[in-house]
């Protein structure tokens, strides 16, 4: 009676680990596919109007683009290491795609998706004029808007649930994301410097102390963001964590 029940429990645990594995795949292959077909369409069929074309620093030069980059090239990672990497919690080898896998979640893929989501469509609220004029409706759809500045956050919040992931240290991770969006700030000022716009409108209606004041505020929210996603990661994953902790010692 005991080892058919024990069969029936090893029995039910296969299944739900066969079912999550399963639908960790269906996430990882879903966001890959999606985001890597909005930079193609982006990309090859986005013209803005003549008065809103500026060609230097081509679609590089907005944030949305390379985080939709980054996510794609995050979930097609997290898509090989699915078939040859491992999602356990405390593999006795981590191999190398895992450690990258964790490590751009973490820093970049988390954060940035983050950033962009909330910050768009907060200005969206306030007044679209400033994220996403009315002229562009015409040549940005209504559903590319939504698999670059929605699902990337949709996306990342599946993703939080279904992968365990380990975080690295606190200073690796916040120092990576720092690189990152301090280069980007000076990536944006290399661009007015050439062209002589903003990228983003709202940039052009803020005098230089609210400029400095809106600099500041977007790096400490992007870290903000870095030490939330550490923060549900703990939470999401609290068992797992402490199961990673004990086998290490």
């Amino acid at each position: 009676m005991v080892k058919n029940k024990s069969a029936t429990v090893h029995a039910a645990d296969a299944l739900n680990l066969g079912v999550y594995k399963a639908l960790r795949i269906l996430v990882h292959l879903t966001a890959a596919v999606q985001f890597a077909y909005g930079i193609y369409y982006d990309w090859n069929y986005v013209e803005f109007p003549e008065p809103m074309r500026h060609p230097f620093g081509g679609k590089f030069k907005y944030l949305t683009f390379l985080d939709a980059i980054i996510q794609t090239i995050y979930y097609v990672i997290s898509l090989i290491n699915d078939f040859v990497g491992t999602n356990e919690v405390a593999p006795k080898r981590t191999p190398t795609i895992r450690k990258v896998k964790d490590y751009l979640m973490s820093a970049f893929a988390f954060p940035v998706a983050l950033n962009v989501g909330v910050t768009f469509w907060t200005l969206y609220a306030i007044d679209r004029e400033l994220v996403l004029p009315r002229v562009l409706d015409p040549v940005f759809p209504s559903w590319l808007n939504h698999v670059l500045h929605t699902n990337v956050v949709v996306f990342m919040v599946l993703e939080l649930f279904t992968s365990f992931r380990a975080y690295p240290k606190r200073s690796k991770g916040l120092g990576g994301l720092s690189a990152f969006v301090v280069s980007y700030l000076i990536w944006l000022h290399v661009v007015k410097h050439y062209s002589g716009f903003w990228v983003y409108p709202v940039l052009e209606v803020l005098q230089l102390p609210q400029r400095i004041i809106f600099f500041v505020a977007v790096i400490a929210f992007t870290l903000c963001l870095y030490l939330f996603g550490e923060f549900m990661n703990n939470i999401v994953w609290e068992k797992e964590l402490k199961l990673a902790q004990r086998k290490v010692k």
